[in-house]
């Protein structure tokens, strides 16, 4: 046989968008921690087929988005401060890891992506004062994600970077949630001073500098997260607002 049928080609585009759509509102906070998701409700809202949503569902449940209960069906994944420290936790272990070995293996072509990449970031940083609205957010999300995967880019392993990645996305969550939750926040004022130290410090091939700055500035965006996600236990903060 020559390839699959135009059906199954077409059923896998639509588990696809479910896919991203889904994912997109739950990393962007539009569907809030426990939330149930029923899947007709769902086919409905994206206007995508109860089957391709399943399938959608099932994905995000092995990436932890998503959690499937025994006869109870598909929900939002929780949020605690536990789980966030965790997260910080095992992102500082797997990133400075990944940093060193991409600072070991670097080249000037991969400086100067950085340097091109750190720029980006940090004119999206200077338009969110005066910008407000989530396609400016998401773009700053993107930026942010960019230059911080091409810091472990020379790592050496897909696995790890692709670990990394993932660990970025649930944090990413969080940060949107905690904006939700308080829409008057903006971004942390010494984020862009954080970065542009982390890339002076690649740039300058001091990696225990580069390392010890990447550590701090997940420690304190924790401490941060800690203000709002921490006074109120596990995530109720967020359900609340998503069941109003």
């Amino acid at each position: 046989m020559s390839g699959a049928g135009p059906g199954i080609v077409e059923g896998r585009n639509l588990s696809e968008q479910a896919y991203d759509r889904i994912r997109r509102d739950i990393v962007h906070g539009e569907l809030f921690p426990d939330e149930k998701l029923q899947i007709e409700a769902i086919s409905e809202r994206y206007g995508i087929g109860a089957v391709p949503i399943r399938e959608a569902l099932n994905r995000l449940s092995s990436e932890g988005l998503v959690s499937r209960k025994s006869n109870r069906g598909f929900f939002v994944a929780t949020i605690s401060m536990a789980e966030l420290e965790e997260l910080v936790k095992t992102r500082i272990w797997l990133e400075t890891l990944a940093l060193r070995e991409s600072m070991a293996h670097g080249d000037e072509a991969w400086e100067e992506k950085l340097v091109v990449s750190f720029h980006r970031l940090a004119r999206t940083q200077r338009r969110l004062p005066s910008e407000v609205g989530r396609e400016l957010t998401e773009e700053w999300e993107v930026r942010h994600k960019e230059f911080h995967i091409l810091l472990l880019d020379r790592c050496g392993s897909s696995w790890l970077l692709g670990f990394c990645s993932t660990l970025m996305d649930q944090a990413v969550r969080y940060r949107s949630l905690s904006m939700n939750s308080h829409p008057s926040r903006l971004r942390r004022e010494g984020a862009a001073a954080e970065h542009q130290a982390i890339l002076n410090a690649v740039l300058e091939h001091d990696a225990e500098l580069a390392c010890r700055l990447l550590t701090e500035h997940y420690q304190v965006t924790l401490e941060g997260l800690r203000q709002v996600i921490g006074d109120q236990p596990d995530g109720q903060r967020a359900s609340a607002r998503g069941s109003s």
